[in-house]
């Protein structure tokens, strides 16, 4: 008791919540890339859907289905770059990794910002606008996969201010929409000032990263974790380091907790110690891993899970919802899209993801949850029976703007819940030796459901 409690005493404090605040900004700012490119369709397909008068007569306007290809050229980076993340992260260092594609970003947000004020031919703004897409989006995944391993060395409670952050970005971002619109200025000067906002976050994300490393309370997790030598003095530090890394990957709710039968949250310091240490023990020492398959056939519901609720909730949004047009008129309806599309629709995700945390029905075992998730596919048709404008081929069913909002509410705070659970329940199905290859399989599927929904999201808005 007297070592434990010396110890203790010697973790230098995080005097200001310095480092969760650092860690906070990291999580908003892997994020923004896509938040910010998503939010701004309405800019890229003004641009783009021109019309153009020849002879006296209007030219067929060309579809350049921008907010398709965004979704799917900003997710199928994430899938691969997540996999080469995970090769990389052993041969690059984390510094070069982290830094070099924030500065990569801060580059190519400014160019997009500048491309605001250049007049240019639609095909090859087009062009120029899916090539920055693909590649903000890939540095994005790269930093994303290095923040994730960042902080889970330090403790659980940090990898929830981490996905706090995260959960803001799309908030953050369809504000500053907003805030633009509401300037009241013309169309060019809210686009670029629109675009300079993340320009100011991504910079001030890298000097947070750049002075992680000089805290006292980040040093010592840091430097210590990364040590070759260093190893926890107990089976109790071993598996609090497991648990927070668990409770990073899988975003669960109990911020490291280890949750009991009923799946509440319990306190950490008790159950980590003693309920997790006698799993441990009557383990008979084995530490050997399962292999990848093994741990799969134990999950695969969970992952099925993952993988629908984002496949269903990418094939409709943005592509199809951001189309959805208010049947009135004035102030009304140039703020439905940015408040009833994108804020609604992050601010309700992130208040399913926080439901979480205290109701957690349907459990885990059974039939019940996998029925819920595949009951989301309902939100598909009814969203597509909205306005949307323009359409070709179904009716207008629920042309009532209460109607659309009071779906997309309940598509996207369902979305938020289903996700939650399916990422928190996965690591719960193995044994603790195997929860982190659980994790990384539920991170895989998580963007192949995010890969999917961009490619079904073509044939469904064309169906339209």
């Amino acid at each position: 008791m007297d070592n434990k409690m010396s110890t203790k005493e010697d973790i230098p404090k995080d005097r200001g919540f310095f480092v969760g605040i650092i860690f906070f900004i990291l999580g908003l700012g892997t994020l923004l890339p896509w938040n910010f490119f998503m939010t701004a369709s309405m800019y890229f397909n003004n641009r783009l859907n021109t019309s153009k008068w020849i002879n006296g007569t209007i030219s067929a306007r060309k579809e350049y289905y921008f907010n398709n290809w965004m979704t799917f050229l900003s997710q199928l980076p994430l899938l691969l770059f997540t996999l080469l993340n995970s090769i990389l992260y052993q041969r690059i260092s984390e510094k070069i990794r982290m830094a070099g594609s924030l500065i990569f970003i801060l580059i190519l947000f400014i160019i997009t910002a500048a491309l605001v004020k250049v007049p240019m031919e639609e095909d090859r703004f087009f062009s120029i606008t899916m090539a920055t897409i693909w590649f903000i989006n890939s540095f994005g995944a790269v930093l994303q996969g290095s923040s994730f391993g960042l902080v889970g060395l330090l403790p659980q409670k940090y990898s929830a201010v981490f996905m706090s952050g995260q959960g803001l970005a799309g908030t953050f971002a369809a504000l500053a929409m907003i805030f633009a619109i509401a300037s009241e200025a013309d169309s060019e000067s809210a686009a670029l000032g629109y675009f300079i906002t993340p320009c100011v976050g991504t910079l001030i994300t890298l000097f947070s990263y750049m002075l992680l490393p000089k805290l006292e309370f980040a040093q010592y997790y840091l430097n210590g974790c990364k040590s070759k030598n260093q190893k926890p003095e107990t089976s109790k530090e071993l598996l609090s380091t497991d648990v927070a890394e668990i409770s990073l990957r899988t975003n669960d709710p109990c911020n490291g907790s280890v949750p009991n039968e009923d799946s509440n949250c319990v306190d950490e310091e008790e159950e980590t110690g003693t309920q997790a240490f006698i799993e441990l023990q009557t383990s008979e020492g084995s530490t050997q891993k399962s292999s990848v398959l093994q741990v799969l056939k134990k999950i695969w519901v969970m992952a099925f899970c993952v993988t629908f609720v984002f496949t269903v909730t990418l094939s409709v949004f943005p592509a199809v919802t951001v189309d959805v047009k208010s049947v009135y008129g004035g102030d009304w309806e140039k703020y439905f899209t940015p408040i009833w599309c994108f804020l609604a629709f992050n601010s309700m995700d992130f208040t399913g993801r926080t439901v979480t945390t205290w109701v957690r029905w349907p459990g885990k075992d059974g039939w019940r949850f996998p029925a819920l998730v595949v009951s989301r596919l309902i939100f598909v048709p009814l969203l597509m029976l909205c306005n949307v404008q323009d359409r070709h081929n179904l009716p207008v069913f629920f042309i009532n703007d209460a109607i659309f909002i009071i779906i997309m509410l309940l598509f996207s705070v369902s979305s938020g819940y289903c996700v939650c659970l399916s990422m928190t329940f996965a690591p719960q199905l193995v044994e603790p030796k195997d929860a982190e290859t659980a994790g990384a399989l539920m991170t895989f599927f998580l963007a192949l459901g995010l890969t999917l929904g961009a490619a079904f999201s073509f044939p469904l808005r064309l169906l339209v």
